[in-house]
């Protein structure tokens, strides 16, 4: 399974959301790929993913996917992040 975190330049907020999301599918027991990309790189990026993680901001910004669309309001809220990847991916 691939997950992407993104962010508008693709390199401090979505290394911070994936480690995040690296912990929370640790508590999950969920086996995947995380990777961080910038906001202009995420069709490529995601073009096998099964999940992009972002911010509310950027959602518009993604494009046609078929990978779901997580919105995560707080990149260090542990808590957001599991559930939400939960609900993703149960």
């Amino acid at each position: 399974m691939k997950i992407v975190a993104i962010c508008g330049a693709g390199v401090g907020t979505s290394g911070i959301l994936k480690v995040n999301a690296e912990r929370a599918l640790g508590r999950l027991d969920i086996d995947a790929d995380v990777t961080a990309s910038d906001v202009a790189g995420v069709a490529v990026a995601a073009a096998d993913a099964q999940v992009i993680l972002t911010s509310p901001e950027l959602v518009a910004h993604i494009g046609k996917t078929n990978a779901d669309v997580v919105v995560i309001n707080n990149y260090f809220d542990l808590e957001e992040i599991t559930q939400k990847l939960d609900t993703a991916l149960g």
